[in-house]
């Protein structure tokens, strides 16, 4: 500010008759020549006893004017947008997948670890653009409705909820819910199903999912066969069990259609169809849960219901693809639990479990003793 004020009054004086040397008004230099000594020119450039006046009046104007450092801001005229951070899509989907291997797809994950992943979800939405490799069709007429982007093998790689709940039989289920509170009860049997089961690992959950718009969910599933030893033969007082397991797939099966208006083509409407145990390795039973009579055809009992029940409709639940690219999916369902999927091959094709043993592992835990102790080969 005194600086400004200093150069505010050098030119004012500057302006009077009595000025700088290097003034190009003659008439000041001829004054200024007969007023000063010949021998203080030309250093004596300024009229020492000088207008006064002009002086002050400079001064008065540079108070009464606002300096520029004190004028107010306009932030109307500074408010410029700044966009927001571009997403490093590779790494935040790095740092999700850490959280995802640390907490068993989040099976275990802490409430921190939950708002973590909620937030990286949230960044790898942003960034999704439906193309017409996520929202379009190939050929109708060869019967294609799902985008080539969306078939293949997936596996469940984290999820906010129960896993199982990714199964079309479970969101079905969900579907027939009308109210809140009855939702609200539908998600407490699910956590109540989930303990209640919580003797057996939950193993690979698969989504196959083809372009003529069918979805095939596998859960693959493992518990002891024989938990408790003690309680079955007294004097060995061995606290475990054998190392002996159930084996077996939950297998689901449903038609799935792009929803009308479902903002191009990201909503899919789900049909249930079939549910049925492939894989077992108990002895007998595999036999018999390999017919296709032991399928639960929801189809044929959804006609009964709603030939008998005037208020039953068929369940017809809606995910939404959130996010697609060449290895991950994010979807959602109607109470926006979300389920993230790792893309594993382009088959369409489910699971061959016709090579599983019926055997409740017999075989294989006496294979690896062999290997491991005997060591007797033919």
């Amino acid at each position: 500010m005194a600086c400004f004020k200093t150069a505010a009054i050098l030119l004012a004086s500057s302006s009077t008759g009595h000025g700088f040397l290097g003034s190009r008004n003659p008439a000041a230099i001829t004054a200024a020549r007969h007023q000063l000594p010949s021998s203080s020119f030309p250093v004596a450039a300024t009229n020492v006893n000088g207008s006064t006046e002009a002086v002050d009046a400079a001064e008065a104007a540079i108070d009464a004017s606002p300096s520029p450092i004190d004028e107010p801001i306009n932030e109307a005229s500074h408010n410029v947008s700044v966009p927001p951070p571009l997403v490093d899509v590779t790494t935040t989907q790095n740092s999700l997948l850490r959280i995802a291997a640390s907490s068993d797809r989040g099976q275990y994950a802490t409430s921190q670890q939950k708002e973590t992943v909620s937030r990286l979800l949230s960044d790898l939405e942003s960034t999704y653009q439906p193309s017409h490799t996520t929202t379009t069709t190939a050929n109708d007429d060869d019967g294609i409705i799902i985008p080539p982007q969306l078939t293949g093998t997936w596996t469940l790689l984290y999820s906010n909820t129960q896993l199982f709940r990714s199964s079309p039989f479970f969101l079905a289920g969900r579907s027939t819910c009308k109210t809140t509170r009855e939702a609200e009860q539908f998600a407490w049997f699910c956590d109540m199903h989930r303990a209640a089961l919580s003797i057996s690992n939950i193993g690979t959950v698969r989504q196959i999912i083809s372009g003529e718009g069918r979805l095939v969910n596998e859960f693959e599933v493992k518990a002891g066969a024989i938990p408790f030893l003690s309680d079955f033969v007294r004097p060995w007082r061995y606290s475990g069990g054998l190392p002996l397991t159930i084996d077996g797939a939950i297998v689901s099966s449903a038609d799935v259609t792009p929803k009308d208006g479902g903002g191009g083509g990201v909503e899919w409407e789900i049909y249930m169809d079939t549910v049925e145990i492939r894989g077992s390795n108990i002895p007998i039973l595999r036999s018999i849960l390999d017919r296709d009579e032991s399928k639960l055809k929801s189809r044929d009992l959804s006609k009964l219901l709603e030939e008998n029940v005037e208020s039953y409709e068929t369940p017809r639940p809606v995910l939404r693809t959130t996010y697609v690219d060449e290895g991950m999916r994010i979807v959602r369902d109607e109470d926006d639990n979300v389920f993230v999927y790792g893309k594993v091959s382009d088959s369409q094709e489910p699971t061959d479990y016709s090579g599983v043993l019926s055997d409740l592992g017999v075989a294989s835990l006496l294979e690896g003793f062999n290997d491991a102790v005997t060591k007797f080969y033919l």
